[in-house]
């Protein structure tokens, strides 16, 4: 009798003790829950994010020994620009697993596309006009997916700052601003005085309209829609020229001047080292070595 006395004494208690530390708990709780709306309630109200308009990169490339050193420099450099995409097209017929890899591991949204010069310039003792079947690529591409933003010809083998995206980014029709190291006079440029376009300083004018580089200019999305005939001749040294030309009708007074109305040089056409390519791997010697590996990252023309 005396034993379940104590036993009914024990329970009770225990009882009692989860009884007081659920009521502990749940009045901790109730605190914490007050103090937190208390802290939100003071807090300002989170503005909308205000998204940038969309920047469209083409960058024309072909296979040789410095094209994946090229494509990561210029990579790296797109991955500090937000709300972008790299439209990378390379003179080829078929992709190529190296470069979508190079790509996959920089991690920038990006299209890889191929677009082959057409067979009657690749026979040609001329001058080849590079670039002009991947750039021509790009537009059709921007004209099917594309309906606002700016287009801009970014070569691989080019150095950028990158205060150069952001100003080009709010183009509205077209944009220029000087391009360094290009020809004997070291600097493409429009020449503006009274803060008006008054003609263009390159060390090869050549009867071009608009004497200016590459990268030295960038388009908006709806003024090339306004212009669907607007697309790159296959004119070695008048790409640019032509393109901008067939941008008509425009006026100088529409071409807005970047890069601090054009005094400062934010783009430069710098042109790496060209490599012989590399001698084959002496599979019988290394065959079985790390050098087998490094031998397949390896492009030769």
């Amino acid at each position: 009798m005396n034993g379940s006395i104590g036993n009914n004494n024990n329970k009770m208690g225990l009882g009692k003790s989860i009884k007081m530390y659920l009521t502990i708990f749940v009045a901790t709780t109730c605190v914490y829950m007050v103090l937190y709306q208390y802290h939100m309630s003071r807090q300002p109200l989170a503005t909308n994010e205000v998204i940038k308009p969309p920047l469209y990169i083409i960058t024309p490339t072909y296979r040789r020994p410095e094209q994946l050193a090229e494509l990561t420099r210029l990579g790296y450099t797109l991955k500090h620009v937000p709300n972008l995409l790299w439209l990378v097209i390379e003179d080829a017929n078929r992709t190529n697993p190296l470069v979508a890899h190079t790509l996959d591991r920089i991690g920038v949204p990006y299209e890889y596309l191929v677009a082959p010069m057409p067979e009657q310039y690749k026979l040609t003792k001329r001058a080849k006009p590079r670039g002009v079947s991947n750039r021509n690529r790009g537009l059709d591409y921007l004209r099917a997916n594309a309906t606002e933003g700016v287009l801009y010809f970014a070569d691989d083998d080019n150095t950028y700052d990158i205060s150069i995206f952001e100003q080009m980014r709010y183009t509205k029709k077209v944009s220029m601003w000087p391009v360094g190291l290009v020809t004997k006079t070291g600097v493409s440029s429009p020449i503006i005085r009274d803060g008006k376009l008054e003609g263009y300083y390159d060390g090869w004018i050549g009867g071009r309209k608009y004497p200016v580089d590459m990268a030295g200019f960038a388009v908006s999305i709806k003024f090339l829609h306004e212009r669907p005939q607007a697309k790159m001749p296959f004119k070695p040294g008048y790409e640019e020229d032509g393109f901008l030309r067939s941008l008509a009708p425009l006026d100088n007074a529409e071409i807005e001047l970047l890069a601090d109305e054009c005094r400062e040089i934010l783009t430069w056409h710098t042109q790496t080292k060209k490599n012989p390519a590399a001698l084959a791997l002496n599979q019988t010697r290394y065959g079985h070595t790390n050098l087998a590996f490094i031998e397949k990252m390896l492009v030769r023309p």
